[in-house]
């Protein structure tokens, strides 16, 4: 007992310093994609965000799959190789001066992505007992946050000089957190069993009401990648400042230091984990409408402030929530599987926001990409509450040994 113990209290502190080196250079780099390609290069906002919608897909779309292969040939392998293919996927996006280079480095993030995000999201399952989830998952959310703010500043002070430091930079953070697992991480196998990848895929996919959730988190997904492709470029015309994307992120991380920990334990007593989910999501959408008229930096942070708010109440339930669904005998596959949401709504949010921040500066319409946004925020609020809060209709939580 005192040894298995000791193994999660080690593998608790290695998973927050594997966090910590993802979440820098992953932030060093991909805030700034949209600054330099669109508004350094002059290259269409659809295009850019074609690529970054490249990226979320292949990462999140093939989540089962890579999670079906952990489950079958364990963590280590899997985080180690797609590191390192996220390291080269960020070298190739260093020396991008044509938009194929840039796709080819999204493909290769993405990749690397598939591989090594489902293992690292079991581990956290495997290794933190289900009471103990909610307070580690804002720890993680905690830690995301000062990663993020500390990472974006560095990435935009490096803008100054050339985005090529910022893409070489976040390929050596990722070479290094490959190295780190290949030397640190144990063995850990993730599931129960060693089924074959195969039946791992089948197992979830039938499982119905799993998917049907999974899916209508697509409309959440597409609000929250906005904070990669519409926010740092609006932030940026209001200010004038490409430092301002780093104080968008100091923002989100003073916010997420003092509340989120104190609002998951008052959540966790006074609300369910499906009303808290909700609450988050309506918090946002009537903060993407709230950007529609905003002419003024201070007005721009307020409502920001206030999106990061419902990221904060929903994230944890969220991740919660899922983690309670996933069967033990295809843990990473089903938690793999719990990323095709991100997938889809991240295409569509990468690809849509483009789109529709094109033709708004073509129409001088500058609200219609927030409105949008918005209004995909409250189709997303009613199936959710459909699903997860209307009398008699519930999503069954599969039983967790860990």
């Amino acid at each position: 007992m005192a040894s298995a113990q000791r193994a999660r209290k080690l593998g608790k502190a290695f998973i927050l310093l594997d966090n910590l080196l993802v979440i820098f250079g992953f932030f060093m780099v991909f805030p700034l994609i949209s600054l330099h390609f669109v508004d350094q290069l002059g290259w269409s906002a659809s295009v850019v965000g074609l690529a970054l919608a490249m990226r979320q897909f292949m990462q999140q779309g093939l989540g089962l799959f890579g999670g079906s292969l952990a489950d079958r040939y364990g963590a280590k392998p899997l985080i180690v190789c797609g590191m390192l293919l996220r390291a080269a996927g960020f070298a190739c996006m260093a020396l991008a001066h044509a938009p194929w280079l840039l796709f080819a480095s999204c493909l290769l993030s993405g990749l690397g992505g598939t591989l090594f995000d489902p293992p690292r999201t079991a581990l956290v399952a495997k290794l933190v007992r289900p009471a103990e989830r909610p307070h580690f998952y804002a720890i993680l959310m905690m830690q995301d946050s000062a990663g993020a703010v500390a990472a974006a500043l560095l990435g935009s002070w490096l803008l100054q000089f050339d985005f090529r430091w910022v893409g070489l930079a976040g390929c050596a953070m990722f070479m290094l957190a490959a190295l780190v697992n290949a030397l640190l991480l144990p063995p850990y196998r993730v599931a129960t069993g060693k089924s074959s990848p195969w039946h791992a895929m089948r197992t979830v996919l039938h499982d119905r009401r799993y998917m049907r959730f999974v899916l209508t988190l697509s409309g959440y997904y597409m609000l929250a990648v906005q904070v990669m492709l519409l926010v740092p470029v609006t932030i940026k015309q209001l200010t004038g400042s490409y430092q301002a994307v780093g104080w968008m992120y100091m923002l989100e991380t003073c916010l997420s230091l003092s509340l989120l920990y104190p609002l998951a334990r008052w959540g966790e007593r006074y609300l369910r984990r499906e009303q808290r989910m909700l609450i988050g999501l309506a918090l946002m959408s009537i903060s993407l409408a709230s950007m529609s008229g905003v002419r003024h930096p201070l007005a721009a942070f307020t409502i920001l402030a206030l999106f990061f708010l419902g990221s904060i109440i929903m994230e944890p339930a969220r991740e919660t929530y899922v983690a309670s669904l996933a069967k033990t005998h295809a843990r990473a596959s089903y938690l793999g599987c719990s990323r095709i949401g991100l997938a889809l709504g991240g295409a569509v949010g990468y690809v849509g926001g483009g789109w529709l921040l094109d033709m708004s500066r073509q129409w001088q319409l500058p609200a219609l990409p927030w409105l949008s946004l918005a209004m995909v925020g409250s189709i997303t609020l009613l199936a959710l509450w459909g699903q997860l809060l209307r009398p008699g209709v519930g999503i069954r939580c599969a039983s967790s040994t860990v």
